[in-house]
């Protein structure tokens, strides 16, 4: 079965998106991303050297665009002005490249969006012809205010970016999903394997992670652990679950034509 997940008219057939940063090195970076799976990796473009600065290492080197779409993300940006100015340049770096992931920040000890400037930046950068993939609150309005500008997918957070808390609102995700006609994407909050298998379960289309693979103690080995749970849970989400039946017992074996029945 062709199970495509797709984003701006484009099919990738790994539903785990993964971040290039906080591991030790770029060579441990690639080992992590082949085993994940991934083809979509996302690059902060005021953490990560991808040709702005001569003569320091390359994460295209290592990551060629011609293998894996590279998603810049504006991470670290406060401002509207400040996303919209990350996202200009990565589009330059990247030879005209449109598809982009654009976060908002609200504090830097939370790392919460900020929803006004987010709808601010989000809708400067489709009027400019960028296809936004774009960081939000897990409200159920904004998300749909922010794929009525024209984003290309929501990515409402599980929990706080790099907290490890999993999916702490399954509720709102649910209502998001519900009323989504773009992608849904679980992104920031995921610390374990289960965590995206929830996610997944409830109807996302995928899951973004980072520290969850970088963090662990070892990363290769995770990133393989939650290419399987992106995938078990989409087939179980397909399958369609059994319903729950409170106060209700109903054994696995028929008991009609027991012996001695």
């Amino acid at each position: 079965m062709n199970d495509s997940l797709v984003i701006a008219g484009k099919s990738y057939g790994s539903r785990l998106l993964v971040g290039t940063g906080k591991y030790k090195d770029f060579a441990q970076t690639r080992e992590a991303i082949d085993a994940s799976g991934a083809e979509i990796v996302t690059v902060a473009i005021r953490r990560t050297n991808i040709g702005q600065n001569a003569g320091e290492p390359n994460l295209l080197d290592v990551l060629p665009p011609e293998r894996f779409t590279i998603l810049p993300n504006t991470a670290g940006c406060y401002t509207a002005d400040d996303a919209v100015r990350t996202l200009r340049l990565a589009r330059e770096l990247l030879d005209g490249h449109a598809l982009v992931k654009l976060e908002v920040l609200g504090d830097p000890k939370t790392l919460f969006p900020n929803m006004p400037e987010t709808l601010k930046a989000a809708e400067v950068l489709v009027k400019e012809g960028f296809e936004v993939m774009v960081y939000c609150s897990d409200d159920p309005i904004q998300a749909k205010m922010l794929e009525d500008i024209g984003c290309v997918a929501v990515m409402p957070l599980a929990s706080l970016i790099g907290s490890g808390m999993g999916i702490l609102n399954p509720w709102n995700l649910r209502l998001i999903i519900d009323q989504a006609s773009v992608p849904v994407l679980v992104d920031a909050g995921v610390g374990t394997a289960s965590d995206a298998t929830i996610a997944m379960e409830l109807g996302c289309d995928g899951v973004l992670m980072n520290t969850a693979i970088a963090a662990a103690r070892d990363p290769v080995r995770m990133a393989g652990a939650m290419r399987q749970a992106v995938e078990a849970g989409r087939e179980a989400y397909l399958a369609g679950r059994m319903p729950r039946k409170f106060y209700s017992a109903d054994p696995s074996s028929p008991e009609a034509g027991l012996i001695g029945s």
